[in-house]
């Protein structure tokens, strides 16, 4: 219904959610803070200083599946309360670590339970909006990037004159204090009528394309494990690219930034668009920059090039992600909707952890990134080609005439 769903208190709920992403996804990021701190304390090696990182990254793609099984079934205020205290809870498991090996184990709960600010918050606000929808979705999902751009500021401070102990202290009070009275207020529940209304629509989608929820999610899986693959090219090896070019650190941390800033840009932009495109046109204008940014890089060696070329890579990766959340919601039914975009959310975060590798992995053995970036131009195109693909399914055609061998005409899929 119109009266409950983009109204004045959906747009109210979708400030707070953004504050709530704001605070919960610093969970994600906080490791990468004190990563330094933690290889001088422990003597650890670089690989190994990585490792709470990558606990970190897997807790997180658990993290929004499961959790987003338990926002279906409990609602988001008790998820957000859960996850908020576990998130605390790891951060002080975090600060009596004596070892990589605990670090690591205690980033893995940080990580499972910061995942609520993610998929499970995006497939929440989700509900609460029809007309408006892309918009909403991308906020929602710029709370992670904008944490990531605010947090490592806010505590570089605290980091010099205290250590990382105390970072994690003032993050594991900061989760409590900021999470947990917000969520009291997303209490409120949409109307079954309004449930009702959402579930028919996504019926009529998944008939046209004829696929099973199931089906559908598993392939908006391999599609997601597709485009961030191909995404993590460039997030993940930026620095270490533009040090093989000469350009030196400094260069790449600022086209870092510039990713993720830009990204922030790119997400509202995208959810705009998908209010009129729709989740698949969106998110195929998405990765075919995407592909089309990867192209750019390999003949890209001077450095005005290669900020050029990060600024369309900035255009069209930010969007990509929370297209597949109104995909979800498109074609699948709403009460299943935290689930199921937890799924696909895990997927496309698994894409990026393999990516990363896989990258790292072809530049040990060819000496240098072209072949890297071809392999995420290859996996980009699967992307490309299951988008193609559904839009393809779902695009309504015309009937067929009658024959007089093939008896009445077979009608338009709905």
């Amino acid at each position: 219904m119109v009266e409950e769903t983009d109204g004045g208190y959906a747009w109210g709920r979708l400030a707070l959610t953004l504050l709530i992403a704001l605070t919960v996804n610093a969970g994600m990021w906080a490791i990468i803070v004190i990563m330094p701190a933690v290889e001088a304390e422990f003597g650890s090696s670089r690989a190994g200083t990585a490792l709470p990182y990558t606990l970190t990254m897997v807790g997180f793609g658990l993290g929004n599946y499961l959790i987003g099984h338990a926002v279906d079934r409990f609602g988001i205020t008790r998820a957000l309360i859960a996850a908020a205290s576990a998130t605390a809870a790891g951060y002080g498991l975090a600060t009596l670590s004596q070892s990589i090996a605990m670090l690591s184990l205690a980033q893995l709960l940080v990580g499972f339970a910061s995942a609520v600010g993610f998929g499970p918050l995006i497939a929440d606000i989700s509900h609460w909006f029809a007309r408006r929808r892309g918009i909403a979705v991308a906020i929602a999902a710029s709370g992670n990037y904008l944490s990531g751009a605010i947090w490592p500021m806010l505590l570089a401070g605290v980091l010099a004159e205290s250590g990382w102990r105390s970072v994690y202290l003032v993050m594991a009070g900061v989760t409590l204090v900021g999470v947990i009275p917000l969520a009291f207020a997303l209490r409120r529940k949409v109307s079954e009528t309004t449930r009702d209304a959402a579930e028919q629509a996504s019926t009529r989608f998944a008939r046209s394309a004829g696929l099973s929820p199931r089906s559908l999610q598993y392939l908006l899986g391999l599609a997601g494990i597709g485009c961030c693959v191909a995404m993590s090219m460039p997030q993940v090896h930026i620095v270490s690219y533009c040090v093989d070019l000469g350009f030196g650190p400094a260069v790449g941390a600022e086209m870092l930034s510039l990713m993720l800033l830009g990204g922030v840009g790119s997400r509202i932009l995208s959810g705009l668009l998908a209010d009129r495109l729709g989740g698949v046109r969106t998110l195929l204008i998405g990765s075919g920059l995407q592909c089309l940014a990867l192209f750019l890089y390999l003949p890209s060696g001077g450095l005005t090039s290669l900020y050029v070329v990060s600024l369309i890579f900035v255009l069209s990766q930010g969007g990509i992600v929370p297209s597949y959340a109104l995909i979800v919601r498109e074609y699948m039914p709403a009460r299943e909707a935290g689930a199921r975009v937890g799924f696909v959310m895990m997927a496309t975060i698994l894409g990026m952890a393999l990516g990363g590798w896989l990258s790292g992995q072809i530049y040990d053995l060819s000496g240098s990134y072209a072949l890297a970036f071809i392999n995420g131009i290859v996996w980009n195109g699967l992307n490309i080609a299951i988008m193609l693909w559904l839009l393809w399914r779902s695009t309504p055609r015309p009937p067929r005439k009658p024959s007089p061998d093939l008896g009445p005409p077979v009608p338009a899929p709905m």
